[in-house]
């Protein structure tokens, strides 16, 4: 489903953006971001290998506490000591480099203990992925394999919602028996002996660090340009996305001057909803297509099914002179024109790719004819009553 249009400098592989962003959900084991970095940047000999230019852990207020303590700090810094040994460029990753999950409160979260903090944590990865994704000149890899399955899940969810092309999704996999080992954080660079779980020692050089890559369909393009750029929850991201794969069901209401296209109210205009309301009466009636008017030269019928939707929309008491005057004559083809490309951009503002399905379609070929796709079961005018009810 990835239809996505990349920076004109760059390709496709990740390893050539500017920025390269790892981005990991952490608990109370840091292991995984040095693990992760080992297998990105060092333990892939290809060309193409992945050596971030900055990492990013997302996580709880100990967990935080943790990688401070043992990836940073002046006496530990096993992620110091990793770029020292493999001879790492350098890498931004510092205490602002790591994010504490808020619960609803906007509190710093010591776990995920309710279904409030589910989906606080839900809406602060979403976030944090949505932000990230939103830098052209960036290649994000996103690691799942650290903190609760809940955490993992939301981020590979995340990256599934707004992820592109150049972005990438893994799990990290450490051999037997340095898995789950508090003293090992990479596979060391010179023989390091430690002792593991049940007393048993075994040499850190020996261990083997490898990225497992998880595939995934990026649902990105579907989305509204507002969840992209905005401050959607993961609740209301993951809406807009079914709706672009739900079946297309419309609902007018034209006294309410708003349609309801699937699961989601659309406020519009008289003189758009006028026109998408022309339309779906054809639709309803099973009438054929029918062509624009043309540029330059009036029509009378068009301006007359124009300006008996556009009354019905303003009722008894509405004030339509200006636009009576405007289609005295008839209705032109410019006139129709702008009308459309105005429906066609307000739908598309919240609906995203879904908004394909309710445009007003010109047949692809000359001569243009124009019709609403949609079948005549899924379509129909609703009372304002009855629309502010529920679904229709």
């Amino acid at each position: 489903m990835q239809n996505l249009t990349q920076p004109p400098s760059f390709s496709q592989q990740p390893a050539s953006y500017p920025r390269r962003v790892l981005l990991a959900v952490s608990g109370l084991s840091p292991q995984i971001v040095t693990e992760t970095l080992y297998a990105l940047a060092v333990a892939d000999r290809s060309a193409e290998r992945f050596v971030p230019t900055e990492v990013h852990i997302i996580t709880t207020l100990e967990g935080a506490q943790r990688a401070e303590l043992s990836l940073l700090s002046a006496d530990v810094g096993w992620f110091h000591r990793l770029r020292a040994d493999y001879q790492l460029p350098p890498i931004a990753f510092g205490r602002a480099h790591i994010h504490v999950m808020r619960d609803a409160r906007g509190q710093e979260m010591g776990d995920i203990r309710s279904i409030e903090d589910n989906g606080a944590a839900a809406d602060f990865i979403t976030a944090q992925v949505r932000q990230l994704s939103a830098d052209p000149q960036c290649a994000l890899h996103v690691s799942i394999a650290g903190g609760r399955k809940t955490m993992g899940f939301y981020l590979g969810y995340a990256l599934s919602l707004y992820g592109r092309a150049q972005d990438r999704l893994s799990h990290v996999l450490v051999s037997e028996p340095f898995e789950n080992t508090l003293e090992f954080f990479y596979p060391s660079a010179q023989s390091r002996v430690l002792q593991m779980r049940g007393g048993q020692w075994a040499d850190a050089a020996a261990a083997q660090v490898t990225l497992a890559e998880i595939p995934f369909v990026s649902l990105r393009q579907d989305l509204p340009q507002a969840l992209l750029s905005g401050h959607a929850s993961f609740g209301e991201t993951v809406a807009a996305a079914r709706a672009a794969l739900a079946p297309p069901e419309l609902a007018i209401d034209l006294r309410g001057r708003r349609v309801r296209a699937g699961s989601q109210a659309i406020a519009l205009p008289p003189a758009e909803l006028a026109l998408l309301a022309v339309f779906a009466r054809r639709v309803i009636a099973q009438a054929p297509a029918l062509p624009a008017p043309s540029k330059g030269s009036p029509d009378r019928d068009w301006a007359d099914r124009f300006l008996r939707e556009y009354r019905a929309i303003l009722g008894q008491m509405g004030d339509a002179d200006s636009t009576e005057r405007t289609l005295k004559g008839g209705m032109e083809g410019e006139y129709f024109s702008i009308c459309k490309s105005r429906l066609e951009k307000r739908l598309r503002a919240v609906l995203g790719a879904a908004a394909k399905a309710y445009r007003i379609d010109d047949g692809g070929k000359r001569p243009r004819q124009y019709r609403l796709t949609l079948a005549p079961g899924s379509l129909r005018f609703v009372e304002s009553m009855a629309f502010e009810a529920g679904r229709p």
